[in-house]
């Protein structure tokens, strides 16, 4: 109380965030694994601006083909590597089955901005995402 008067403060955290588009081709695992060897994670993917934000990265690097992405089928859904849930989705005409083939579990992204059930162990650029509080 200050003053008679009750007063509250609410902080809201803030986040800081760096998409990197990595130029040395990985499986999907192998990209995680190289992601979280430097501190980062796969990317993912929340809203259209995320979205934008990592077709722009993409191009900037000149990256012409698809990129792995923090997207994998596990059991009967997919999930994120983080843990977030997936509350955007921006699927290729066709590829949201979640019934998907034995090898395509994971998630890419194609320079088109759609996502795609993809061979895990095929070796694709990926981008890497790095976040802190502010």
């Amino acid at each position: 109380m200050e003053n008679g008067t009750m007063q509250t403060h609410h902080f809201v955290p803030f986040y800081c965030f760096s998409l990197t588009a990595v130029e040395v081709k990985k499986t999907w695992e192998g990209a995680l694994e190289y992601c979280r060897e430097t501190h980062t994670d796969l990317t993912t993917l929340q809203s259209d601006t995320e979205q934008l934000l990592t077709l722009s990265e993409i191009r900037h690097d000149h990256i012409t083909g698809r990129v792995w992405i923090g997207l994998r089928f596990l059991g009967d859904h997919w999930l994120w590597v983080n843990g977030d849930p997936m509350v955007y989705e921006n699927w290729r005409q066709g590829d949201q089955e979640h019934q998907c083939p034995l090898r395509k579990r994971c998630g890419a992204l194609t320079k088109e901005g759609h996502w795609e059930n993809w061979d895990c162990g095929e070796e694709l650029h990926f981008i890497s995402l790095a976040m802190r509080t502010v």
